[in-house]
């Protein structure tokens, strides 16, 4: 009996319908297609726009060196509420600028004159736009008999521009995408061919099998990172400010975060489906949460603490101070401590809940 005949009475077959049908089912019994079909956007729409959201009043972080002058000054630009004005010391206030946390200095300048002081960055439209507030607040008043003297400076110096800020924030994600990407997929490949089964015969631990996964995913970071660099260097000039060894300590222990956070993963995955749905969830946060393209003090400050336990975001974090404002490795042990805690603490249950096949 051919397969017309077997159409129920009444209805004709239609092998294109049939066909069509049977793809609509096979997608929707697939959770991680579902999810990145409809999941996914809505997802990217709530994190943007939160980190993006309207606001009554849109506020401008703008830095004043701390100085005889400074409270004076805040008490003039805190009366436009489009301006977020905090007083720093030098140092503070140029590491907050090389890591793009705010958009305007303002340094008050001590003589018979008032005179100030008006780094900006002419490449970048938020530092314009606080340059155009503050002048205004600044700009002395009809009735005032010794004008204010504004000098402004264009500040492009490397390590305070925008590509300065990228260039880590990449790095940070390039060592995630490699250590989970780089180690799950390995492993899973091998359990889909059967050849963990044909390893769980040898004269071979499990920790063993393991760590060589880790140690070799590190040895082929290091250098991409390099080359990474060179590159950022010679085309752009961004500059490292501290060590090269506390670069490299970095790079390695973010590997190894990652390495271990991509064998937990792997543990028990048996599907490629199932390794790249269960990745992208866990990498998906940390794309939009913890600074790669923009600073995530972006988002409400109810939500940093928990951002700050990210692995990308002490990751990327690290790296901006060791190579922007030369901090020392002793200076990011916090940092240290919760990349060491993931990647250890990863490393550890994928060990406990591995299986071979």
């Amino acid at each position: 009996m051919n397969e017309a005949n077997q159409a129920a009475p009444g209805r004709r077959y239609s092998a294109l319908r049939e066909l069509v049908l049977s793809r609509l089912r096979e997608f929707y019994r697939e959770p991680e297609a579902v999810f990145w079909v409809y999941g996914f956007p809505i997802l990217m729409v709530v994190a943007l726009g939160i980190a993006f959201r309207n606001k009554p009043v849109e506020q401008l972080p703008v830095d004043v060196q701390d100085g005889p002058q400074a409270a004076a000054t805040q008490q003039a630009l805190d009366q436009d509420t489009r301006l977020l004005v905090r007083v720093h010391d030098e140092a503070t206030t140029l590491r907050r600028w090389r890591s793009g946390k705010t958009d305007l200095v303002v340094i008050p300048e001590a003589g018979p004159a008032v005179r100030y002081r008006v780094l900006h960055d002419p490449t970048r439209l938020e530092s314009q736009l606080a340059r155009s507030l503050v002048n205004e607040r600044l700009r002395p008043q009809p009735a005032a008999t010794e004008p204010p003297v504004i000098r402004e400076e264009e500040l492009q110096e490397p390590g305070s521009r925008y590509v300065d800020f990228l260039v880590p924030g990449l790095l940070g994600m390039g060592l995630m995408g490699g250590g989970l990407w780089g180690v799950g997929f390995v492993i899973v490949d091998m359990r889909i061919r059967k050849l963990l089964k044909r390893l769980l015969a040898t004269p071979m631990k499990r920790g063993e099998f393991l760590a060589a996964i880790m140690i070799s995913r590190l040895c082929f970071m290091v250098p991409e990172v390099l080359l990474m660099l060179g590159f950022a260097w010679l085309t752009f000039g961004v500059v490292l400010r501290g060590s090269l060894f506390a670069l490299v300590f970095l790079v390695l222990l973010g590997a190894f975060a990652f390495a271990g956070i991509g064998l937990l993963v792997a543990s028990r995955a048996k599907t490629m489906e199932s390794v790249s749905g269960l990745m992208n969830l866990i990498m998906l946060p940390m794309w939009m949460l913890s600074g790669i393209f923009f600073s995530y003090e972006r988002f409400p400050e109810v939500a940093l603490p928990f951002i700050r336990l990210l692995p990308l975001t002490a990751l990327n974090d690290a790296l901006r101070a060791v190579m922007l404002e030369g901090q020392s490795l002793l200076d990011q042990w916090l940092r240290l401590a919760i990349l060491t805690a993931w990647g250890a603490g990863s490393f550890v249950l994928a060990l406990r809940w591995f299986r071979w096949q």
